[in-house]
């Protein structure tokens, strides 16, 4: 069954559980899981053409902090690396490094990060009138129906893949 609490509970993935039809609520799993802030790194004042090349200016214009700009919720935002290619047709891919969000209420459509028993996994989440569903992006991986027997933790919401080219 899907299980959900609030920030305050003590409760892990493998103990939590509630009614199968209450309103799905994001789970606060641990806070400041990565408190260190990143180095601002250089900005510069030119933008990069995708087309033709253009002079550049070959100085810094500023400083860039990636932190405002990939993370909303500093204080709820975990980072996690994807093991496996079950999502690889939302071009989430294995190794790749995903922004995961806290804040964020879980909706139909997102993708997430669930504990189902105990085991953490990415999916996207669909809420259908057959019932809850976890589903893969790549033909090789079936969806999983959240049931009664089934322990399931949604842990945030995926914001930002960052991914090697």
């Amino acid at each position: 069954m899907l299980s959900q609490r609030s920030p305050r509970s003590k409760r892990t993935p493998k103990t939590a559980r509630t009614d199968a039809k209450a309103p799905l609520r994001v789970i606060v799993v641990q806070r400041g899981i990565l408190g260190a802030t990143l180095m601002p790194l250089p900005l510069f004042a030119s933008r990069v053409p995708a087309g033709f090349p253009s002079p550049a200016d070959d100085y810094v214009d500023q400083r860039l902090d990636l932190n405002t700009h990939l993370v909303e919720h500093p204080a709820a935002t975990f980072f996690t690396r994807v093991s496996g290619h079950s999502m690889r047709g939302a071009g989430i891919h294995d190794g790749d490094l995903l922004i995961v969000d806290r804040a964020l209420e879980p909706q139909d459509g997102r993708i997430v990060i669930a504990a189902v028993n105990g085991e953490l996994t990415v999916k996207r989440l669909r809420l259908r009138k057959s019932g809850t569903w976890l589903v893969p992006e790549h033909p090789d991986y079936r969806p999983l129906k959240i049931t009664e027997g089934l322990d399931c933790v949604i842990w945030g919401v995926v914001t930002r893949v960052i991914h090697a080219l």
